[in-house]
């Protein structure tokens, strides 16, 4: 074996790295994807691990080096070796050193558990290590065998040119996935193999593979320029002195950071002032809604406090839905010319409505501080009355200020009219956008709420209303963040008897403080999360009749699964105890496809497209990030409200007909 086939730069091992990484790209997660999604998964994964094991690499030889230069100083190589061939040797035992040393440290880490930033840090760093090492080993002796075959047969070094690093990445993986697959690395429940190939088979290899190409290229094409230029600067810089072309190197590179970050700030400025304008817009017809399609218990009519223009968009639209406490006999046309049908309480639930539904509505506009905003909120529940209605329902909204129509209509069908509703707006953006106001939302809701709850408390016993709260995407987000450090005494502590939320993030705290380990603050016979109704009836109506916080996840969902902890450790929903999938008639499908677990980094950008592809607008039902379907039901047992089998029918039949005619009114 030649000296040098121990020395390998950093730029060969991180290929092989990228190139193990590359198949694991295409496997499937909780959404299928296009091949554009796939491009960028596959681009961004390998072109990460590539960065990743490149650093790894350069660390491990800095070890080498260090280790090359004690051995020589204590005199442990002959004295007979060269320079270079004590390098290659400290090189190698360097590698083969840690290779153990970072696997097992994993392997250590995994079986204790990783349960915080930190741990999963230490994980990422022992495992990209020994992974880095285990390729760089690979590569030396696939290097060695192809040199000795070149003699053997007498290439003249023709086979020893070829680049080995990209084949032996793409070797290892296969022989990885045949040990996986030959049951040596368990994977939870045992996944049929046969239901992982029909899983892969709809994602877009070639064209996502092809797309992925192009992704590194890009990434590839704007280092080298950078690298150029900075190289370019470094040449022309005056004078001789050690260092002074260094100095100037750096330079270059901190003005290319700066330029380009310059450049990022400047189209994200003009992007989000782009979108808030759309949020702000009105829509054509709605110009004369005010006292025609509004009530005076309706915040933005005319009698209301709040300024029609103040609502933004969302909270216009929010402003015309309400249920109808009385048959519509001539209901205005619809832009598109179709004229609703009478969607009444009294039509629908085939008895008289008990009172006329109160919707109070604070646009981010409608005050310039949040206190401001707070004590209007306050004020437009005295005008309308709130406060004497049986339910009173406090509403966090995503990031645009949209509040579900679904849930609205049916908490005032199942209430017979007899519930307030009082939301705030916190942001004009879509909830990606906003996660920047979960601080803002966050204060501005808890000042609402306590201002609310001592209202609610100076009332006499007999005339408190039912104060329940309903949050969804980042909305749920956002008003748990107020409960957060209080585990189930949070919403006790403030007055709130229920809790529904939807479609909660998974960066949300909360979340994960009532549903992880035991808490001395936390009853979990209080809260539950579920995918779908038929799981909250399984839980048995003893356990139901305990229940007061209700998160509906759905599982294929990406928005409730995605979080920066996936880039460094196996979240729970991707561990031994997660549920089988399986397909519900009329629901969303429960549990994780069985052919995806977690791998680092990769399986971060897989559930980001998940995410995304989660919140892509389509028909009626309960799939991804879509709760309409689940609503009426979710909102009758969780809120404790009661009708009939048959109406419960008519409400699902009604809510579906009223999106259709938001729809066709709003698009």
């Amino acid at each position: 074996m030649e000296q040098s086939d121990f020395v390998q730069t950093g730029q060969k091992v991180g290929l092989v790295m990228a190139s193990v990484v590359t198949p694991s790209t295409l496997a499937p997660s909780l959404s299928r994807r296009s091949w554009q999604d796939q491009g960028l998964i596959t681009g961004l994964s390998t072109g990460t691990h590539y960065l990743l094991a490149l650093t790894s690499q350069d660390l491990i030889d800095v070890v080498a080096r260090a280790a090359g230069g004690a051995a020589t100083a204590w005199e442990l190589f002959p004295e007979s070796w060269p320079e270079d061939r004590r390098s290659s040797v400290a090189a190698l035992g360097c590698e083969l050193a840690t290779v153990p040393l970072g696997l097992g440290l994993t392997a250590y880490l995994d079986r204790r558990g990783v349960r915080t930033a930190r741990e999963g840090f230490q994980r990422q760093l022992a495992w990209r290590l020994g992974s880095t090492a285990l390729a760089g080993t690979v590569l030396i002796a696939a290097t060695a065998g192809v040199r000795r075959l070149d003699r053997a047969l007498g290439a003249q070094g023709r086979l020893a040119a070829l680049p080995l690093s990209v084949p032996v990445g793409l070797a290892t993986s296969a022989v990885l996935e045949r040990i996986r697959a030959a049951g040596v690395v368990p994977e939870p429940h045992g996944p049929d193999v046969r239901d992982v190939v029909d899983e892969v088979e709809d994602v877009p290899r070639a064209k996502g593979l092809a797309a992925g190409a192009v992704v590194l290229a890009t990434l590839y094409g704007a280092a080298w320029g950078e690298r150029w230029t900075a190289q370019q600067v470094r040449r022309l810089s005056p004078g001789a002195a050690p260092g002074t072309g260094l100095a100037w190197q750096l330079t270059s590179h901190a003005a290319f950071v700066a330029a380009g970050g310059l450049v990022l700030t400047v189209l994200w400025t003009r992007a989000m002032q782009g979108v808030e304008a759309v949020t702000t817009t009105v829509d054509p017809w709605m110009r004369e809604a005010p006292g025609v399609w509004t009530d005076p218990l309706v915040s933005g009519d005319p009698a209301s406090l709040v300024s029609w223009d103040s609502l933004g968009r969302e909270g216009r639209r929010h402003a015309v839905s309400f249920v109808r406490p009385e048959p519509v006999v001539a209901p205005p046309p619809l832009p598109d010319g179709t004229v609703p049908g009478d969607l009444s309480i009294p039509t629908v639930m085939g008895e008289p409505a008990r009172a006329h539904p109160v919707q109070v509505f604070v646009g981010l506009e409608s005050g310039a501080t949040p206190m401001e905003r707070v004590e209007l909120a306050i004020a437009e529940m005295d005008r309308t009355d709130a406060w004497s209605r049986s339910l009173l329902m406090l509403v966090s909204p995503t990031g645009t200020g949209y509040v579900n129509y679904v849930a609205m209509a049916a908490a005032q069908y199942l209430t017979r009219g007899d519930v307030a509703t009082v939301t705030m707006q916190y942001s004009k953006r879509p909830s990606p956008l906003s996660l920047g106001k979960v601080r803002d939302a966050r204060e501005q809701n808890r000042l609402l709420w306590l201002r609310i709850l001592q209202r609610v408390r100076d009332l006499a016993p007999a005339d408190r209303p039912e104060v329940v709260l309903f949050g969804e995407s980042l909305g749920a987000h956002t008003s748990q963040d107020v409960l957060l450090g209080w585990g189930t005494l949070g919403p006790q502590a403030l007055g709130i008897d229920r809790a529904l939320w939807i479609g909660t993030p998974g960066g949300s705290k909360w979340m994960h403080e009532v549903t992880g380990p035991a808490r001395p603050d936390v009853d979990p016979s209080l809260v539950t999360v579920v995918n779908d109704h038929e799981q909250l009836l399984a839980l048995g109506e003893e356990a139901r009749s305990r229940l007061r916080y209700v998160l509906l996840s759905h599982d294929n969902d990406g928005v409730t699964k995605f979080g920066l902890d996936l880039l460094n450790r196996r979240p729970a929903w991707l561990g031994p105890e997660r549920p089988r999938h399986e397909d519900v008639p009329g629901r969303s499908p429960r549990g994780i496809p069985a052919g995806m677990r977690w791998r680092p980094v990769t399986t971060f950008f897989q559930t980001l497209v998940d995410m995304k592809n989660a919140q892509v607008p389509g028909q009626f039902r309960a799939w991804a990030h879509d709760y309409r379907a689940d609503l009426p039901e979710f909102v009758r047992d969780v809120y404790g409200l009661e009708c009939t089998h048959e109406q419960m029918a008519a409400i699902q039949q009604a809510v579906r007909r009223r999106e259709a005619y938001r729809e066709g009114a709003f698009s």
